[in-house]
């Protein structure tokens, strides 16, 4: 944080006026504020609720042309100027013509690949399609043999009185008692 952040943060606290600057961008409508748009200044966007959000990574333009680059989430890392660029006259209508004769030519190259593909490719499908559809045909044709179990399978049935009783050997009674082993006992009761 640089001195003015500080005393910024310090004047607010004590509930002094901070003074901060607004600008929009190139849209318009979003409002951005900062104390001053210079580098490694907080920078927000002013919602239509009053609610103040860190601009996002990403260069934005201003309203006046200079362009506005985030790193960090929130914070200015510079401001650059507007660009001039000069106009070119007299290279565009050549460009123009060029580009006009060279989408004609590869369209009509492009369709007529791709519907060869296509075709080769519905073709294979159905060769493929004719050979299942007879392999298909020939297992419904075979037989299916019933099997015979050597012996009547027995009922399961279930014996409520055919309890055994469970012995319980306590090791080590007369050491003692941890607080792992109160844990143990009352989990396991």
């Amino acid at each position: 944080m640089n001195t003015n952040q500080i005393l910024n943060k310090v004047r607010t606290l004590l509930g002094m006026e901070v003074k901060l600057e607004q600008m929009k961008l190139a849209d318009g409508v979003t409002v951005l504020e900062a104390e001053s748009f210079d580098s490694e200044m907080e920078v927000f966007v002013i919602t239509e609720d009053e609610q103040k959000i860190p601009v996002p990574v990403g260069e934005y333009e201003m309203e006046d042309g200079r362009i506005l680059v985030v790193e960090v989430e929130g914070i200015v890392k510079e401001v650059k100027e507007k660009m001039e660029e000069e106009p070119v006259m007299e290279e565009e209508p050549t460009v123009e013509v060029e580009a006009e004769t060279a989408k004609t030519a590869p369209k009509k190259t492009i369709e007529s690949v791709v519907k060869e593909t296509f075709f080769t490719e519905i073709e294979a499908l159905k060769t493929e399609n004719d050979t299942l559809k007879a392999e298909l045909s020939a297992l419904k044709t075979t037989e299916v043999k019933e099997v015979e179990l050597s012996e009547e399978p027995k009922p399961i049935s279930f014996n409520p009185e055919n309890t055994k009783p469970i012995e319980l050997i306590k090791l080590g009674s007369k050491k003692p008692r941890s607080i792992m082993d109160s844990v143990l006992s009352k989990l396991n009761k």
